[in-house]
């Protein structure tokens, strides 16, 4: 959704030119101010990106439960990884209107009173809040054109923006006499097109707050340049066992990204085109269905489009992911999903800047979480994550001036109406509890802030409703 995870790549634009070396200096001390709150804020919202779509299932004819876990999105059965690999394009009903809406709403509680309101129209706990509703644009046209696009409100920062893009061209042939699926994807964040739920843009927890506590850092590609870019990406489906795709993206005009809603300087704008490719492969064990991968992406930008050193900041991350989808004849299904990133970045231009100790670092991510559902309606969630990096005080700030952050979030949800609701496949909706637990928070689990404040004060319980029409 709006305002994907962002690592520390944001930066404000400079201030008039005729200020010269002055106006500079200002800039690197205002980002260098800024820049925590601004990522922060973004991986608040990260964690809600497109549920399941309604329009989909009218589509299709099928309940939501054929294309999804639990009854609700986004993790995908079998059917739903090949309704997404065929372009959205399956359909067993002549028409169908494609718009479908969404609502997220929640309440939000942390183990201490945070030092300040996440905005001034909440409190330091105890928040109630609308976190966004989505309007999709969703369906297939033909056998070989679908996808859906997205706009979005966000309930705290009360603004629309544009969201999720997944626009498809998709055919069907053989490839050195193997059975393949052949497409391109027109989208607005690396993986947002991919059909597992490994990478960032489809990662537990499905749903989340944009005024959740959250840590102040993460790789590039966990979500810095979710809709501030647009790509263009190729891929085969090859005997619906491997999986190759590979494109690129750039940034928008300024001018652009300020219409769609987005912030046209975070974190920069690429210079060329930023590579992506990805690999999986899939095959059957044990009644079901695992996945391996590996995924890479690599761009080199002017941090807050600021082009005055010369410089630019190159990044590189390369990852694996696997996943396990179990469904049982019972109607139960476990999951069990991984992923690791790994990020090296030469931040000259952000070095020149002065907003960054050293000219590079490094920065691992990783996350492994776990379902079960019962008859697919009530589940239960287990997720570990953990980040940690190169040490670099003016970057992430705090006591250490490192990256270091984990610790466990526990989810229980149910979808009552996953097999479908009273009033037919047009409406579903999700209820759950969500409870995080840090160990370590912005680079330490004790007095992480040089303040006495330690990891576990962040500690959040959230309880939300999620509405799909």
């Amino acid at each position: 959704m709006p305002l994907n995870t962002a690592g520390l790549h944001d930066q404000r634009p400079e201030g008039d030119a005729r200020q010269g070396n002055l106006r500079r200096h200002a800039v690197a001390a205002s980002v260098s101010r800024v820049m925590r709150l601004v990522v922060a804020a973004q991986l608040g919202a990260a964690a809600l990106p497109a549920a399941a779509v309604p329009s989909f299932a009218a589509q299709t004819g099928q309940p939501c439960t054929a294309c999804h876990v639990g009854g609700f999105g986004p993790q995908l059965t079998a059917f739903g990884r090949s309704f997404k690999i065929g372009g959205y394009t399956n359909r067993v009903v002549p028409f169908n209107v494609p718009i479908s809406a969404q609502v997220v709403a929640s309440y939000l509680h942390t183990r201490l009173d945070q030092s300040a309101p996440p905005t001034p129209d909440f409190h330091v706990n105890n928040n109630l809040a609308l976190d966004q509703v989505g309007l999709f644009l969703a369906g297939g046209v033909g056998s070989h054109f679908g996808g859906f696009a997205q706009v979005t409100y966000d309930g705290v920062g009360k603004a629309w923006s544009w969201d999720n893009l997944d626009l498809r061209a998709v055919t069907t042939t053989t490839i050195a006499g193997t059975d393949a699926v052949v497409g391109i994807s027109l989208n607005n964040s690396p993986a947002t097109q991919d059909p597992w739920n490994t990478l960032p843009a489809w990662g537990f927890p499905y749903t989340g707050s944009a005024i959740a506590p959250s840590p102040a850092a993460a790789p590039l590609f966990v979500g810095g340049l979710a809709q501030n870019v647009l790509g263009l990406t190729a891929y085969a489906w090859l005997d619906s066992k491997f999986y190759v795709e590979a494109g690129g993206y750039r940034t928008p005009t300024t001018g652009t990204l300020r219409w769609l809603g987005a912030d046209p300087y975070s974190p920069g704008d690429i210079l060329g085109v930023a590579p992506y490719a990805r690999l999986a492969y899939q095959r059957s064990l044990g009644g079901g269905d695992l996945e391996i991968g590996a995924f890479l992406l690599r761009a080199s930008l002017h941090p807050g489009r600021d082009a005055t050193t010369g410089t630019r900041d190159r990044y590189s991350d390369i990852g694996a992911d696997a996943s396990y989808i179990l469904p049982r004849a019972n109607g139960d299904v476990a999951t069990l999903n991984a992923r690791y990133i790994h990020e090296s970045s030469q931040l000259d231009a952000s070095y020149a800047l002065g907003n960054t100790s050293f000219a590079s670092g490094t920065m691992n991510d990783w996350r492994i979480d776990g379902s079960y559902y019962w008859r697919n309606a009530i589940g239960a969630t287990v997720g570990w994550f953990d980040t940690s990096g190169s040490t670099d005080p003016l970057r992430f700030g705090g006591r250490t001036g490192r990256p270091d952050s984990s610790g466990v979030l526990l989810q229980l949800d149910g979808t009552p109406f996953g097999e479908g609701s009273p009033v037919g496949r047009w409406f579903n909706v999700r209820m759950g509890v969500q409870y995080t637990i840090y160990t370590r928070f912005d680079g330490a689990g004790t007095d992480f802030d040089g303040l006495g404040t330690n990891a576990s004060a962040n500690n959040t319980l959230r309880i939300f409703t999620w509405l799909a029409f």
